[in-house]
């Protein structure tokens, strides 16, 4: 995607998103300032105990985060889906294929903006990164941003749309590939 229409498409979701804050701002009662600080403190939360990976279950705190049916709309790496099994599936495969070979991984959150729309509706935008080391003990991070929707369900925050974005890594970056083992030398006899 060159950078005109990815910029013009940073726009129009920023629209979309400011939109639906100024449509949800206006419906039903004022919120006093105590029960805002206590939606944002419950979401901050929700999020920062679903990416703290010093604790083991680190794919199943993040799948969590979402309601346990019904549709979830997710974009990342280019796609929108709105399945809650895929969205399942790419954690799992994440956190199995990749998060599993990150050597002593820290979710630090640079910044996290959270705007309540209603007692039962949040907004958030944050940004992380991610240190590690590679399978073969080269540092690498991960940076990106998200935008989420929350909706409170039976008294539990859940993620019903985001839009995940993680930052181009450098070319000359490491790689997370695992390290291969050295293969045998071939068989090498004389063939007449």
């Amino acid at each position: 995607m060159n950078a005109g229409l990815s910029s013009v498409g940073c726009r129009l979701s920023a629209l979309g998103v400011a939109a639906l804050l100024s449509a949800c701002a206006s419906d039903g009662p004022k919120m006093t300032d105590a029960q805002v600080a206590e939606v944002r403190t419950q979401v901050e939360s929700a999020l920062r105990e679903a990416y703290d990976l010093s604790k083991p279950g680190v794919g199943q705190r993040m799948l969590a985060l979402y309601p346990k049916s019904g549709r979830v709309v997710s974009a990342s790496a280019g796609r929108v889906t709105i399945s809650r099994d895929t969205l399942e599936m790419g954690i799992k495969w994440f956190w199995e294929n990749v998060g599993s070979s990150m050597q002593n991984p820290q979710w630090i959150w640079d910044a996290m903006y959270v705007d309540v729309l209603t007692p039962t509706r949040a907004v958030v935008t944050a940004s992380y990164h991610l240190p590690h080391k590679t399978p073969r003990g080269e540092p690498h991070t991960i940076t990106g941003a998200m935008t989420a929707v929350f909706a409170k369900f039976d008294g539990k925050w859940a993620i019903i749309q985001e839009h995940l974005s993680d930052a181009p890594q450098p070319p000359d970056a490491p790689s997370m590939e695992p390290v291969s083992p050295v293969a045998p030398p071939a068989n090498r006899t004389k063939t007449p």
